[in-house]
């Protein structure tokens, strides 16, 4: 079996969700880190402390939006230059097999 094209808004999905997916752990692991420095610096007798905090909250929700979304653009531009590229110089060629006893 040859893969002759791929759903271009079907990628974009997927890769969007994968990303989000990423994002919301990259995000987790921010806020963390920004929980952590916050903490640091109220014990450090720093007045500012309290706005590490706000950037960890917003790490949370803005991370997994930005790599959801741009996941999304490069999973639309990767289908699109990959059904370019088949119709060119032909498509990935895939074997399958069927499970004993269908």
């Amino acid at each position: 079996m040859i893969l002759r094209s791929v759903g271009v808004l079907s990628a974009g999905k997927v890769s969007g969700a994968l990303c989000l997916f990423i994002g919301l752990i990259a995000g987790a692991f921010m806020a963390l880190m920004s929980i952590v420095g916050a903490s640091v610096n109220a014990g450090a007798g720093n007045d500012n402390a309290v706005a590490g905090i706000f950037m960890g909250i917003g790490a949370i929700i803005f991370v997994p939006l930005f790599y959801g979304v741009f996941g999304f653009i490069s999973g639309v531009i990767y289908a699109a230059i990959y059904n370019l590229l088949a119709g060119i110089i032909g498509g990935l060629e895939m074997n399958f097999e069927r499970p004993a006893g269908q």
